[in-house]
């Protein structure tokens, strides 16, 4: 009786490891949609981003540029687009439109414990294959810090963590029409 048991077992485990060989297989055969759901035609190859452009005086000069470079990263990175300037399928434009400070969590005697820091991106999505799926849009996002921290001496990490979301905000926009 335990050789039955034990026999059984191990075709049910074959047939558990078969099962999910073919699921993986249907996933990764002819699909343009991954495991993050990322829905890119498979006409379109090539993307290109643009310099953004600071349109605020207070924040710092190279934010447009390291935003530009933030968002050309995210799409190298997560997706099988490659970077071209030449007749691109799908391009990026905009600007910072915003970088605002603001107090958050008021205290009594007149101080505040968070500080917030906001930046607002205007971008411009064009496809050069379907021109209606062409859209402009302004995407925010910001990232609080306690009141007693030296923002010039935070400012970098913070605009990097800001940027990070701004970035998966706009790529999922663009590319898995959440």
């Amino acid at each position: 009786m335990p050789l039955l048991l034990l026999v059984k077992r191990s075709e049910l485990k074959a047939q558990h490891i078969l099962f999910f060989i073919m699921m993986t297989t249907l996933l990764f055969c002819g699909c343009s949609i991954s495991f993050k759901g990322i829905s890119i035609p498979p006409d379109v190859n090539t993307f290109y981003v643009e310099n953004f452009r600071n349109a605020v005086s207070q924040a710092p000069a190279d934010i447009n540029q390291r935003f530009s470079e933030a968002l050309r990263a995210k799409i190298r990175n997560e997706s099988r687009l490659t970077y071209n300037e030449q007749k691109p399928d799908v391009e990026f434009s905009g600007e910072i439109s915003g970088f605002r400070l603001f107090d958050e969590a008021p205290q009594a005697g007149n101080t505040v414990a968070l500080n917030k820091l906001e930046i607002t991106v205007s971008v411009a999505f064009a496809n050069n294959k379907d021109e209606t799926k062409n859209w402009k849009k302004s995407f925010s996002f910001f990232r609080t810090f306690e009141s007693d921290k030296d923002f010039v001496s935070i400012q970098d990490n913070l605009i990097a963590e800001i940027f990070k979301q701004l970035t998966e905000n706009i790529f999922n926009e663009s590319f898995t029409g959440w």
